[in-house]
């Protein structure tokens, strides 16, 4: 990491009062009764004491305040499905789609995930980072506090590492926590595709060769397969897991967007963190990911701007218990969203998650998709600080208001960053 690159903040240490806590975002120390005023207590960047402001104790009285003003106080915020580092942009294939173009039309066509691989393979490092730079200042500008991002663009070794590696130094250079995840299986490169063996020979290519290489680097929290018929079979997907299994490396699946596969059965049997889309989650699904602890991300982005119709059961998730995450899914081509709380808002309209779903999803339950529910996702003493105050005055605002942002401050890692 190049440490010239880190962006340096003021220390929010301190007693944070006069707050609203959003329900169920956070865990007092002391029990704070609805429309009562909450302090937060912050030392050494992290969360010392939750709690009503009458009952702060009296070893924090001599620390210094920031009056909150009675907004409402939200953990950070954390999308855990992104494709954030990539090369050029594809709105081509958007106004095909608006055309009549299915997506799987697209994708056979050259264009769909193959064009922005040539995109990223033909784009420097240095080019990459200063593509993605922005998109993800976006995202935190909006409290975004915590992220994912995965590769997938580069499908050869060299290009897949320089993916994973701007990842890694986006988070040194703007202090966020970014969890990386490689997905070597996204598609078939040009260079395997007509091949008789050619899907079977870069499976083995990312077991054997790309993954071991790339976790020896530090590069890799956990891994991804997109499994679908115009990507990678069940059979393909099960040698990845096992692989990272091998590695002792987290799996997460890309499962059932176009068709029921049944690859969130087989996540579920490796202990996924997550299975992301599932709009053809079936009932068996469902119960596996409850076995399991499997989360389930929901992506109205894409849901979206592919137009589609089939609704993922959020019903019989409910029913099942399966936490629900929500996430901007941003990638060039089905989902150019840096908006989670236009995505927390799509998936109240769209999908009909209750307000308190959507905010846990895009807080408590993103943080478990992504293996950081001991560190984010809930505002509770012990944890890093991390945390956002709203010029709103009820929770569900969050949700409801679309085409602005309304953080105020945000405290991240234990520095004020706005």
């Amino acid at each position: 990491m190049n440490n010239a690159d880190r962006i340096t903040a003021p220390s929010a240490d301190g007693v944070w009062e006069n707050l609203h806590l959003a329900p169920g975002l956070a865990s007092a120390d002391v029990a704070v009764a609805e429309g009562v005023p909450a302090s937060l207590v912050v030392q050494g960047g992290v969360l010392r004491w939750v709690g009503p402001s009458a009952a702060l104790p009296a070893a924090y009285a001599p620390l210094a305040r920031h009056d909150g003003g009675g907004l409402l106080a939200t953990p950070g915020l954390v999308d855990c499905h992104t494709h954030l580092v990539y090369g050029g942009q594809r709105a081509g294939e958007f106004a095909m789609r608006l055309a009549g173009a299915s997506y799987e039309e697209v994708a056979r066509a050259g264009g769909g995930i193959v064009s922005s691989v040539r995109a990223t393979r033909a784009a420097s490092e240095d080019e990459l980072y200063a593509a993605a730079l922005p998109r993800l200042q976006t995202l935190l500008a909006e409290g975004v506090c915590a992220i994912e991002i995965k590769s997938g663009y580069g499908l050869a070794l060299e290009h897949e590492r320089k993916q994973l590696r701007v990842a890694r130094r986006l988070g040194e250079r703007l202090g966020v926590t970014v969890r990386t995840t490689f997905l070597g299986a996204h598609a078939l490169p040009p260079e395997y595709a007509g091949k008789p063996q050619g899907s079977q020979d870069y499976i083995d290519l990312v077991c054997n060769q790309m993954l071991p290489a790339l976790a020896a680097e530090g590069l890799v929290d956990a891994v991804d397969v997109f499994c679908e018929r115009i990507a990678f079979s069940l059979g393909e997907t099960e040698q990845v897991f096992q692989a990272a299994q091998r590695l002792g490396i987290p799996v997460k699946l890309h499962a059932e967007q176009l068709s029921d596969m049944g690859g969130s059965r087989l996540a579920a049997r490796y202990g996924a963190m997550s299975c992301d889309h599932i709009e053809h989650l079936s009932q068996d699904g469902i119960e596996a990911m409850q076995a399991a602890g499997t989360v389930a991300v929901l992506l109205p982005g894409a849901y979206y701007t592919l137009r589609d119709t089939q609704l993922p059961p959020i019903a019989q998730l409910r029913a099942a218990g399966v936490p629900m995450a929500v996430s901007t899914d941003h990638n060039p081509g089905t989902s150019p969203a840096l908006s989670l709380l236009l995505m927390a808002n799509m998936a109240c309209t769209l999908f009909r998650l209750t307000v308190p779903e959507a905010l846990a999803g895009i807080t408590t339950h993103a943080a478990r998709a992504l293996g950081l529910a001991d560190t984010h996702g809930l505002i509770a003493a012990g944890r890093p600080a991390n945390f956002v105050l709203w010029q709103l005055r009820e929770a569900a605002e969050l949700a409801y208001w679309f085409g602005h942002n309304p953080a105020r401050t945000i405290v991240r890692q234990g520095r004020i960053v706005q």
